[in-house]
C-alpha cells in the first residue's frame, strides 16, 4: 500500500460515510417530491384515481420515514465526528 492509500481514521471513515449520506438524502428528497407530485396528479389532478392516489401515499410515506432515518444516522454521524475530535 502506498503513503497515498493510508487507512484512515475512524473519524474520516465517518466524515466520508456522512457525505454520502447527505447526497443520498437529497436524492431521496427529489424522489419524495417526485411522489408527491404524482399523488396530486392521482388524488385531486387530471387522472383522479384513488387506487393509485393511495399507493403513491403509501410510497410517500415511507420515503419519508426514510428521509428521517437518514437525518437521523446524518446527525448521530456529526456528533461522533465532533466528540472524536474534541478528544483530540
Amino acid at each position: 500500500m502506498s503513503d497515498s492509500e493510508a487507512i484512515k481514521t475512524k473519524t474520516d471513515y465517518l466524515r466520508d460515510v456522512t457525505s454520502q449520506l447527505k447526497e443520498m438524502r437529497h436524492y431521496a428528497q427529489t424522489n419524495t417530491e417526485t411522489l408527491s407530485s404524482h399523488w396530486l396528479a392521482f388524488d385531486a389532478g387530471e387522472y383522479k384515481d384513488k387506487e393509485y392516489a393511495a399507493r403513491f401515499d403509501t410510497l410517500i410515506n415511507k420515503q419519508g420515514k426514510l428521509l428521517d432515518d437518514i437525518d437521523q444516522a446524518i446527525q448521530d454521524m456529526e456528533i461522533a465526528v465532533n466528540h472524536n475530535e474534541q478528544e483530540r
